[in-house]
């Protein structure tokens, strides 16, 4: 076993892979990085879903069966996506049970046609779990304005939710407050508040790439070393004052008293951790933002990397408030407009999501196509 990831696992890091195939699961490699890595849950997307089926061939037998009897490249794409997600499911069922639920999960993402469809994400959220049919599975439902009243209603109905896409704070708290509202609904009607999980996937390294490029772009010579200085810093602050307001969140009355009814916190999961300039530490966004009850979703790339020398300090986010604070409003009194940053990345990540969604459904149609032949 990693004694590098083991310790991090104890630091009360939940360690999740950001990547799924066929191929991971059948030849016994997803089991063989829970059992020596310690990953105790997976998260997909549509691009991992692309790559997986463009380079694996043990998806050819069932692309030929949905070819043969016509499947839609839609429903292609769902029976693919879903087979795949409840293989893992089971793959993770063991941890699962030993962690009482909290790890031991799979994610899945409603279509990005419908981020902007309130309705239609939340009939999208209650298809995939009742397709999945597995306890452990969690829906990705992005947090977009739309998205929110969507995010209360599976929670209402019983469905555990991993709320993607979140970038800035006011839109964060607005996601615990879809959360809450959802555990008061689901408690109206009579659900196990104990059996809805659900957690917040803040992303890092993106809020790093925007505001560093645009801490390149200031030419003040009275500006220009401290937006140097100031370069790679915005993510991990950003980040930790997200967890500032986790725990003032879930410390209130209005959670407490859902929590004396069995409800679990939403925990924040630290979601872009793979570092995209060379310059930076490459185990950065896992190092610095060690903290008990949160989980960190790593490409494999990462994860290899902290195995080999990533290290833990313990906790590197409560009590670094102020310093966080600190870097937010230096990068104001350099005319970062923060809003205006987290509105790009809202946009962009809502583009990139339905770009990734073209794309596996390129992949899915050109694999139907062949099978066809």
């Amino acid at each position: 076993m990693s004694e590098r990831l083991n310790a991090l696992a104890e630091a009360g890091v939940s360690i999740w892979l950001d990547d799924l195939s066929r191929e991971r699961i059948e030849t016994g490699n997803l089991a063989d990085l829970i059992k020596n890595d310690s990953v105790v849950g997976v998260t997909t997307n549509p691009t991992i879903f692309a790559s997986a089926l463009s380079d694996g061939e043990r998806y050819d037998d069932q692309v030929t069966a949905l070819a043969k009897k016509g499947a839609s490249i839609d429903d292609a794409v769902f029976e693919l996506t879903t087979h795949d997600v409840r293989e893992a499911c089971d793959v993770l069922a063991d941890t699962w049970r030993a962690t009482d639920g909290i790890d031991g999960r799979v994610s899945i993402e409603v279509s990005p046609d419908i981020a902007h469809d309130t309705d239609g994400t939340t009939a999208m959220a209650q298809k995939l779990w009742q397709a999945v049919d597995r306890p452990n599975l969690f829906i990705k439902i992005p947090a977009t304005t739309e998205g929110a009243p969507a995010i209360t209603s599976a929670l209402a109905e019983g469905i555990s939710v991993n709320v993607t896409l979140i970038f800035g704070l006011e839109r964060y708290e607005g996601v615990m407050d879809a959360f809450l509202a959802g555990l008061e609904q689901a408690r109206e009607n009579g659900k196990d508040l104990s059996q809805i999980h659900s957690v917040a996937s803040f992303f890092v390294s993106r809020v790093d790439s925007e505001i560093d490029k645009r801490l390149d772009a200031i030419d003040d010579p009275a500006k220009v070393d401290r937006a140097a200085q100031l370069k790679g810093k915005a993510g991990i602050a950003n980040a930790r004052l997200a967890f500032q307001r986790f725990e003032r969140v879930f410390s209130d009355d209005r959670f407490l008293e859902l929590r004396s009814l069995g409800a679990r916190e939403q925990r924040p999961l630290w979601a872009s951790t793979g570092v995209k300039n060379p310059d930076y530490s490459d185990t950065m966004y896992v190092t610095e933002l060690v903290a008990p009850n949160t989980v960190n979703t790593m490409p494999e790339k990462t994860l290899q990397a902290f195995a080999d020398h990533g290290e833990v300090h313990g906790d590197q986010v409560s009590g670094h408030y102020d310093d966080a604070q600190q870097v937010m409003d230096a990068l104001a009194e350099l005319g970062i407009d923060y809003d205006d940053v987290i509105a790009a990345l809202e946009k962009e990540g809502v583009e990139k999501f339905a770009k990734s969604w073209e794309e596996l459904t390129d992949t899915v149609k050109s694999s139907l196509e062949g099978a066809a032949r």
